[in-house]
């Protein structure tokens, strides 16, 4: 679908199956439906970090992507089988520039969850306390302070002397920009005070304040030379300057507010920590407080929220961290964020425009996607140019026809969003908009389906032409040589768009015949528009490069609807080789009338740690259907799949399936899954032959029973804490 966070009308293609099931509250969708939005949006918001972390160009606003990443997460939250350690929830930003050197963040840099309700805050308060086992009426401190819209900073000091700055980059690795953070007065060259650390990473946001954005935009005008969008872009491309001169000459600031590797801290909380960077000679924000309970919490983004406009600088919303630092390392992570800190934001902002058409996408999967073409406007410093309608319901619903003045919006589950109709403006004459019913890339028919159980028709029309239309074969193409899928260089959404209409590749088999049928072809590749004997070259030995590949990866590149990055590793995990998936699919039968439970094969397949029936039907559902086992087989032919790597033994329990069962006393069941996953062990839901050992507390029923009837092993809590050498929290 085109949006404004893309010039090409195909280059979010993915996201036009997310956009189609948005009209859907989370908790009305399908497991297929979920599936395949979460799915799609992976992949849109992944194109979204690179173009906000490593280019400095970001084409949404800040509303727009939290919007997209709360939609995310909602769906993981609804559906938990979708989540896993490859899943965005674990990961961050984007690859660094090859452009700079590049820095190994010691501790990652990770991002914060998200909320955007009072209830939220309430509820997040509620979960910290839950996980440590505290009452309700036990009080955590917590800190609150303005969240700073701008480029993330790492400081690493050694004696007190600045040695190496670096971006956030992908959360693991950024981009050295020591030299031109040397140019911001705010970053002090040398830290003072008796209680430096030998070693720290002091961290930060570099921002621009809205006076000087608007002097330097004055001057680059005057110059005619590039002006910025807002002050966050502006202090990005300064600060990612190849001349750190350019930098030196841009107004940029710097807040300190966390850190990372230290050898010491000089105290034990949040607030104290921060108060002694500002000691050190740092900038500090001076709207950070500390209160104790979420009433305090909402008091203090409501005040910061009535400053915004006269802060100077831009803000976002308001983060919240637990005080104590000692509870923050039992609380520890979760996915990409830690457990004990969010970010509260600030509401979405509306504006008025004209609908001037309505598109129809058509997605990898075939559904259908009306996109609204809108006059642009901007909406808070964020120029809009398009938005989704969700499906032909949604347009009904909302009455939208071309030529209406609407209401859009930045955020909320669709992004951007129609709002409403503004009717007293609609032209004189309009009629209704008519959904159509052949798709726009092949012509086939395009329908609803119907659940033949439950009777619901299927809020997404779909394209019937499946492998013939060429917006599906594209994109199931380009999903398959994708980045996190066999990651071909060099064949990108254009190669593989131009290689399908010139009948070189049809299927992923072609991808590794191409080179052998190129030398016996009448036209070479190399005489070909675009191209020549270096890059057709370059091409054929990336694609040489990719015929062994890891075996996860070859799973994912298939396109198996619900199986994502994190399910795949899953799957092969336990299986180990995509024969042997493939064979465990084949002898499982889903659970029916004859069979309520299934076989054996399918209670081991649900049995793996997140692989429940949905994604288990469709992995079973793929290798039922002959075609797909042929493309699966002409592909092993022209590849070899790299089995994963095990666990290294560094603990008696690394490369152990773990099940924890009853009522842990000294430990959250949270906890004890953190714990074992730290040291190498692999957490099941549930007990089968493939079960190494099970943590029984009181109260332990069904799974202890079957632990015992299979010989599994079996430890009390305290047994646990004795084999893997560490003591339960106080």
């Amino acid at each position: 679908m085109t949006s404004p966070r893309s010039t090409s009308p195909r280059s979010t293609a993915p996201a036009s199956t997310a956009a189609t099931f948005r009209a859907i509250p989370v908790e009305d969708l399908s497991p297929a439906e979920a599936a395949s939005e979460h799915k799609a949006l992976a992949q849109e918001i992944t194109s979204h970090d690179a173009a906000y972390y490593r280019e400095d160009a970001p084409v949404v606003s800040d509303a727009e992507y939290d919007a997209l990443r709360q939609r995310y997460e909602a769906i993981e939250e609804r559906f938990p089988g979708l989540r896993g350690e490859d899943s965005l929830s674990e990961k961050v930003g984007a690859a660094p520039s090859e452009k700079f050197g590049k820095v190994a963040h010691k501790v990652p840099m990770l991002s914060l969850a998200n909320c955007f309700s009072d209830e939220e805050v309430v509820e997040f308060v509620a979960r910290v306390k839950r996980f440590l086992n505290l009452g309700a009426d036990d009080e955590v401190a917590f800190t609150s302070e303005p969240k700073i819209d701008g480029l993330s900073c790492s400081l690493h000091y050694e004696n007190g002397r600045l040695t190496v700055a670096a971006t956030r980059g992908d959360g693991s690795q950024g981009e050295d920009v020591t030299q031109n953070v040397r140019t911001i007065a705010d970053i002090p060259e040398h830290l003072t005070g008796k209680d430096v650390p030998q070693t720290i990473d002091v961290r930060g946001e570099v921002y621009m304040a809205g006076a000087d954005f608007e002097a330097l935009n004055a001057r680059q005008a005057a110059a005619e030379e590039k002006v910025f969008a807002n002050p966050r872009n502006a202090a990005a491309g300064s600060l990612r300057q190849l001349d750190p001169s350019i930098t030196a000459a841009r107004p940029l600031k710097f807040f300190a507010y966390a850190w990372g590797e230290a050898s010491s801290l000089p105290a034990e909380t949040q607030f104290g920590v921060v108060e002694a960077f500002a000691r050190w000679g740092f900038t500090t924000n001076p709207l950070m407080v500390v209160a104790k309970d979420a009433a305090g919490l909402i008091a203090h983004y409501r005040s910061i929220e009535a400053q915004r406009a006269l802060l100077g600088y831009d803000i976002d919303g308001v983060v919240y961290k637990v005080n104590s630092l000692e509870l923050q390392r039992r609380l520890g992570f979760v996915s990409r964020s830690p457990r004990w800190a969010i970010a509260h934001k600030f509401p979405a902002e509306q504006a008025t425009t004209v609908l001037e058409d309505i598109e129809i996408q058509v997605g990898r999967t075939g559904a259908l996607t009306p996109v609204a073409k809108l006059t642009p406007v901007t909406v808070g410093g964020v120029v809009v140019s398009s938005a989704t309608l969700h499906n032909e319901d949604e347009i009904a619903r909302k009455d939208v026809r071309i030529g209406d003045t609407v209401v859009v919006q930045r955020a909320g589950d669709v992004i951007p969003q129609v709002v409403r109709v503004i009717e007293d403006k609609r032209p004189a004459g309009s009629k209704p908009y008519e959904f159509p019913t052949l798709c726009p890339a092949c012509g086939s028919h395009a329908v609803r389906e119907v659940d033949t159980k439950s009777g619901k028709v299927d809020a997404v029309r779909r394209c019937t032409g499946g492998l013939i239309c060429p917006a599906q074969m594209v994109e199931r193409l380009r999903h398959f040589v994708s980045r996190n899928a066999f990651d071909i260089e060099g064949l990108g959404e254009k190669q593989v768009r131009a290689f399908y209409d010139w009948d070189l590749i049809k299927s992923p088999a072609d991808i590794f015949t191409l080179e052998a049928r190129n030398k016996e072809g009448l036209q070479r590749l190399e005489n070909r528009d675009g191209w020549g004997k270096t890059s057709a070259t370059n091409l054929f030995a990336a694609i040489a490069e990719r015929r062994t590949v890891a075996v996860d990866r070859f799973v994912f590149a298939l396109g198996i609807r619900h199986v994502g990055e994190t399910n795949a590793k899953r799957l092969m995990r336990h299986y180990g080789t995509v024969e042997a998936l493939e064979a465990g699919a084949l002898a499982a039968e889903i659970p029916g009338e004859a069979h309520p439970k299934g076989n054996d094969a399918w209670q081991e397949m649900i049995g793996i740690d997140g692989i429940g029936d949905v994604v288990a039907e469709a992995v079973i559902e793929f290798f039922g259907e002959p075609r797909n086992r042929e493309v699966v087989a002409a592909l092993l032919k022209e590849v070899t799949p790299e089995l994963m790597e095990q666990v290294a033994a560094a603990s008696p329990v690394s490369g152990k399936t773990v099940v924890f069962t009853g009522s842990l006393e000294k430990m959250t069941r949270d906890e004890a899954k953190a714990m074992a996953e730290r040291l190498g062990a692999k957490v099941a839901g549930s007990v089968s032959a493939k079960t190494n050992l099970v943590v029984a507390g009181p109260g332990a029923g069904s799974k202890l029973e079957k632990a015992q009837a299979l010989g599994v092993q079996v430890i009390t809590e305290d047994e646990w804490f004795e084999l893997v050498g560490t003591a339960p929290a106080p």
